[in-house]
């Protein structure tokens, strides 16, 4: 049990969530890739709705203030009004790609960041976060066992 509270709070980390608790967990806790795959999937799609909700609430707070509701009023909405057509029609598409690809500062964090504020919606963003958060998982742990495996094949060879 103690594995999983390990694997899910790794996942809870902005910067590192499941692209370093996937390895983390089948490389050094010894787990079973499967079990490693479904917690961190899981607890990486649980923070989409909460980071939403925060952002939604902590940005009408900030909005109440004048000198940042005015530029972010001209920057955002002008911008999301510039964009619209584009974001209806590839939107949640685009930010599961965004989150699905596993490099630095892609994730559900800045993905659910993005998705708000280019106006893609509650459904849509959780949505979009599902997809790129399987996608990412899958490859992660491909790229996961792929790599141990031919690691421990090199280390066969040289005879270590």
């Amino acid at each position: 049990m103690n594995s999983i509270l390990e694997l899910i709070l790794i996942t809870f980390v902005p910067i590192l969530e499941l692209r370093a608790s996937i390895p983390y967990g089948i490389l050094k806790l010894h787990m079973d890739w499967v079990t490693v795959f479904i917690v961190c999937a899981v607890a990486n799609i649980i923070i989409a709705p909460f980071f939403y909700f925060f952002l939604d609430k902590v940005i009408h707070l900030f909005l109440r203030i004048k000198w940042i509701e005015r530029p972010y009023r001209y920057y955002v909405e002008k911008t999301q009004k510039k964009i619209h057509s584009q974001v209806e029609k590839y939107g949640e598409w685009s930010v599961a790609v965004f989150i699905g690809i596993p490099l630095p500062g892609t994730g559900v964090y800045t993905g659910t960041l993005a998705a708000y504020l280019l106006g893609l919606g509650y459904k849509k963003t959780i949505y979009a976060a599902i997809l790129g958060v399987l996608m990412a998982a899958v490859i992660v742990t491909i790229i996961t066992l792929t790599g141990a495996e031919a690691f421990y094949l090199f280390l066969k060879m040289n005879g270590a």
